[in-house]
């Protein structure tokens, strides 16, 4: 059953984010954010009016939302709860074996909080260029980078959130296991094409991520990323918020 408090506590969240990301350089940014991670760690679905789902459940959802792809519902969906020019916070919810690609946050902090589910979430950092660095030859297909694949872990309601920085962890792959998932996101500031904060998208040249079950070699390692324009299969919907209304 809901808490009695569920409404102050994703107002309490929306509040501290506000007053995290303000000042990610002032001198109170690590408390701040310690604050936040602390009220993050304790939302749960049902705090949001959220319930895991079916394939039927998706379907109906996507149906009643009014997407535009006609008979087709979305590996993913987004539901939008609230955006300040300082942050953005909202839900994703993944299909069952649905996979949000390798991509970026460029100079952005990010917080994400599983609801139900498992996710399995590769982080990666971006290395500066070094001369002596030979990319592979599949590199030559387009903007090759080095990077250093730091982790692949599974993530579920009882973990604490799964952070990201500029510098740390700011490239990711989030994928759903063994049924269908949901988190909660927090990222700051949002994305923003005119400001140079937009999503990029990236193929491990050494071969795709893992898949469940078989664990990446000598992690952390470094790796080379190609740069590649959104996979055709990988679209995200959106769906109407249910949870308590955050006022900022």
């Amino acid at each position: 059953m809901p808490r009695d408090n569920m409404a102050s506590l994703i107002q309490r969240v929306a509040r501290q984010a506000r007053i995290t990301f303000r000042s990610p350089a002032g001198p109170a940014f690590g408390e701040n954010l310690y604050r936040l991670q602390q009220l993050l760690d304790e939302v749960r679905a049902e705090d949001l009016h959220l319930a895991p789902r079916g394939p039927s459940a998706a379907a109906a959802a996507a149906a009643g939302g009014g997407l535009p792809w006609s008979g087709v519902v979305p590996p993913v969906s987004y539901m939008h709860i609230c955006e300040t020019e300082s942050f953005s916070m909202g839900v994703f919810l993944l299909r069952s074996g649905a996979c949000i690609p390798l991509h970026d946050h460029p100079g952005m902090n990010g917080m994400l909080k599983v609801l139900y589910g498992t996710l399995r979430i590769a982080c990666l950092d971006t290395l500066p260029p070094a001369a002596a660095a030979t990319p592979p030859p599949a590199a030559a297909a387009g903007p090759c980078h080095r990077a250093l694949y730091r982790s692949r872990q599974h993530y579920t309601p009882a973990s604490p959130p799964c952070l990201l920085s500029p510098h740390t962890d700011n490239l990711h792959q989030i994928d759903a296991v063994d049924g269908p998932a949901a988190f909660l996101d927090i990222l700051a500031p949002p994305y923003d094409p005119q400001h140079g904060r937009d999503c990029h998208y990236y193929r491990l040249l050494e071969g795709p991520l893992p898949q469940a079950g078989a664990e990446p070699p000598g992690l952390p390692r470094e790796v080379w990323l190609m740069e590649t324009p959104q996979a055709a299969d990988f679209w995200c919907g959106g769906e109407p918020y249910p949870g308590p209304r955050v006022c900022l």
